[in-house]
């Protein structure tokens, strides 16, 4: 049970909605030990890195495209569109599992698995540092969307969407 105002100014009411606190408009459900989640907090970290990078190589291609320094210029294009949808995708999944959505763990999972795919043969050249950096937030999201309290805070029953 937890604790909360039951809105009419009588604090210390037992509600038994199951949910936590509210804080900025989320939900925020507590886990098995009853804390809040520091490793669905570390996913969401991670997970929103690997947007922003996303979007970063967003730019990146961007910037050579107005700089007329692309030598494949539909390929520079369709890279940055891919890039672009793949980091807005992984931001709306670090919301989603912010908030405590169940369906933002499977594409999480599913691009953790493809990123390490990624890092581990950039292991073994010049660009090591890139891929031992990807690997770490693919170990830290993969393994982090198996921690009890990240289940627990996904799984918890979702309050009817507001419309």
């Amino acid at each position: 049970m937890v604790h909360q105002s039951n809105g009419g100014g009588r604090p210390g009411v037992p509600q038994s909605d199951g949910y936590g606190p509210r804080v900025s408009g989320i939900t925020h459900r507590r886990g098995a030990s009853g804390r809040s989640g520091r490793a669905l907090l570390a996913v969401v970290a991670a997970v929103a890195l690997e947007a922003l990078l996303l979007l970063g190589v967003v730019v990146l291609y961007a910037v050579e495209l107005l700089g007329a320094g692309a030598v494949d210029a539909a390929g520079a294009t369709a890279t940055a569109a891919l890039a672009g949808a793949a980091g807005l995708g992984l931001g709306a999944c670090a919301r989603g599992l912010l908030a405590g959505r169940r369906w933002a763990r499977a594409p999480v999972l599913t691009w953790q698995l493809l990123q390490a795919a990624v890092a581990v043969p950039l292991l073994a050249g010049p660009w090591w540092w890139a891929g031992a950096g990807l690997l770490v937030l693919a170990v830290v999201a993969g393994v982090g969307l198996f921690a009890p309290s990240v289940v627990a805070a996904t799984t918890a029953p979702q309050p009817p969407p507001v419309l």
